[in-house]
Formats: structure tokens, sequence, C-alpha cells
């Protein structure tokens, strides 16, 4: 507290009140660029983070049998010559697809168990762990993500669901638990049930599969054999991790350019004010640095005012920024400005951005803003400081 004049921070207040009006639109301004640059970084790390998390769950190498350019059922024979490939592990045809529910508009993710198989995924062998998914000992039951759930009630499918089948008929499921997975992405419109109750939901046979998923414990291999894949099936889509990778990120890349048009803007009206600031200090501010010069202030007194000043005004208006930023992406989950990356569609169900706390880009946030204010009042301020105290008054 030595180096901090307490009569100069009071000075610097009755000063910032004084002129109450001006500094107020300044601070509603100020706190409104900081937090929609702040909302800006905080929803694109939340969903880079849950975008990159799915990936990580997602298989290694996935085959699909591709016809006149679509994606149909493959032989699940391919499977078996698939691990008979050097370096492959497990090669697991998968039973799923999505089922359009019309009374809510949305497309639920139905995916097969088998209770005795290998699952791809860690998430999926606690399930298996938890829940019996062996048709022939239990009834037609499902596990489904929470964003499935919440649309069930909200149609009164409390404890069984009612799918319809290509015939026409109907397949009654009851509910057996909620599936929690590590990102919401993967789970949220999920549903798991046996590989039997899938195959009769979308009528596939018995040796048929949506797609095969491959494991390769080397990942420096993955790509190998995948091109080993190709060229043993040429009619087949492999498509690696890498690949979705890179996909996700071309989208998310692209997307980005919205939300920095958005920071452009933004950045551009702070420097907006930033350059009045700095063309010049108005004809009552000059008058007032030139009074307290004539009764004794240094030039060192002025700008120590003045940086109290600044910083309390751009300061204030950073914390403001911040908490209202939190509070406009994780308590309202950003509404409007996160539908430019999740996209609005009504074949979708809702979900929650996790909570990323970044200090890296809050510091960042901060030297964009604060320091910047600072300086851009305390030059002119200098400027007018170092002139003599009868050409400042004139």
């Amino acid at each position: 507290m030595k180096n901090i004049n307490l009569y100069l921070v009071e000075f610097a207040i009755n000063a910032l009140l004084r002129a109450k009006s001006k500094n107020i639109f300044i601070l509603v301004v100020f706190t409104l660029l900081t937090s929609l640059l702040t909302a800006v970084f905080l929803i694109t790390g939340s969903i880079k983070h849950e975008l990159q998390s799915t990936v990580q769950a997602l298989p290694q190498i996935t085959v699909q049998k591709i016809k006149a350019g679509r994606h149909y059922d493959i032989d699940t024979i391919i499977a078996d010559d698939i691990i008979n490939i050097a370096g492959v592990s497990e090669a697991t045809p998968r039973v799923w697809g999505y089922y359009y529910f019309e009374n809510a508009g949305v497309n639920f993710s139905l995916l097969g168990i088998d209770q005795y198989e290998q699952q791809y995924k860690e998430s999926l062998s606690k399930v298996v762990e938890t829940y019996d998914f062996d048709t022939p000992n239990s009834e037609a039951q499902m596990i489904v993500g929470q964003g499935v759930q919440k649309i069930m009630q909200e149609n009164y499918y409390k404890d069984y669901f009612n799918f319809i089948k290509p015939d026409g008929s109907f397949k009654k499921v009851t509910l057996a638990g909620v599936f929690d997975a590590q990102t919401q992405l993967e789970s949220n419109d999920m549903i798991l049930m046996s590989k039997e109750n899938v195959r009769e939901i979308f009528g596939i046979s018995e040796n048929r599969a949506t797609d095969i998923v491959v494991k390769v414990p080397n990942p420096e291999e993955v790509s190998t054999i995948a091109s080993k894949i190709k060229m043993m099936y040429p009619d087949t889509r492999v498509i690696s991790s890498n690949d979705l990778q890179v996909s996700y990120q071309n989208i998310f890349d692209y997307k980005s350019g919205v939300f920095l048009a958005l920071f452009t803007i933004a950045l551009f009206t702070f420097f907006m004010i930033i350059y009045d600031k700095t063309s010049g200090l108005s004809s009552e501010e000059k008058r007032e640095i030139g009074i307290l010069k004539a009764i004794g202030w240094r030039v060192d007194d002025i700008l120590k005012e003045k940086f109290y000043e600044a910083f309390i005004v751009s300061f204030l208006a950073y914390t403001l920024g911040v908490i209202l930023a939190f509070g406009f992406v994780y308590l309202f989950q950003a509404p409007l400005l996160r539908e430019i990356f999740v996209g609005y569609s009504q074949l979708k169900t809702s979900f929650e951005l996790p909570f990323i706390f970044d200090l890296q880009m809050l510091f960042l946030v901060f030297f964009l803003s604060v320091p910047i204010y600072i300086a851009a009042t305390i030059i002119p301020s200098w400027r007018a400081a170092t002139l003599e105290v009868d050409e400042i008054i004139r």
C-alpha cells in the first residue's frame, strides 16, 4: 500500500463522479465489449473441448459399405477378414442408426449392444457391466442419454417407448436407465439396446451390420491398416479417427470465421473509443490539469491520478464483463451466439456447454482491454501536463 496514494485514489473517484454521465456510458460500452469477447472465447473453448473429447471416444477405423454414393448395410463376414490383418486386434460389426421421433421433431441415435462382445469404447463397457442386454433372458429394454430421457418425458413416455418398425408395427421397449458418458455430444441423443432389438426396429438382417469398427493397438499403424482395408474392399469407405479429427477441425475453423467477424467488430468498436481518447482531451479536462499544475501538482502526480481513473473504469468494466460472460454462457447456455457454432436444427437434442475455466483466455482479454485503455488515457494527459500552465488554461 506504500506505493498507492489513497488521496489520489479518492480524487480520481471524485473526478469520475463529476463526469458521471460520460464515464457511465464508457463503462457500459466497455463492459458489453469485454463481455462479448469473453463469451466468444468461452463458447469456442467449450465446444472445441467437447469435439476433441468426442473424437477421442470414436473408433480408430470405421468401415462402411458404399453403393451409388450412399451408405448401405455391410456384410458381417468382412469383419473376419479384417481381423486377420496384421496389427488389428478387434473388428466388430456395429448395428446402429437414426430414429426420427416425429412428435418432438428430433433424431435419436440407436446403438446395438452385444452383452458378450468386446466393446469398442470404455463407456459402453461400463454400461454392459451395469445393465443386462441379453434379450433371451430379459424383456426388451434400453438405456438412454439425458437428452433422450427429457424428450421422452415431455411426450409422456416415462417408463417405455413405442418404436415403429419398417412394416408399420410397434416395438415396445422398456426404459431401464440413463446413459452418462464423458461428453454430452456423445451420449445426449443416444439410445442403447440389444443388437437384436435394433435389427428388428430398423429391419436389418442377421448377417448384415451398419458398419464395422476396427481397433488398432498401435496408433502409428492406423493409416497403413486403413489403406490395406481399402485395397481389400474398394467398394467401402474407410474412415480413420484422424480423418474425423480433420473433418471436425475444418467445420470448427469454418464456423470460427463468424466468431472472428464478431471479434473484429468488437475490437473495432473498442479501438474507436481508444482513438477518441488518444485524439485529445476535452477543454474541461485540460483546464483541470492546468489548475492542478497551478496549485503545485507535479506531472507524475497528475499521471498517477489519471492512471487511477483509467484503471478503475477499465478494471471494473473487465470484471463485470467477465462475470456477465460466464453467466451468459454457462447459466443461460449462450442463446443465439451458441447457434452459430452448433447450428439450428429441429433434428437434434440439446446439450449443455461444458464449464471450461481457461486462465490464459482471461489474461488475453485482460491485456486486450485494460492496459490499452489505461495507455489511451495517460498519453494525452501526459501531453497536456508537460505544457506550461497558462498555455493549458488558454
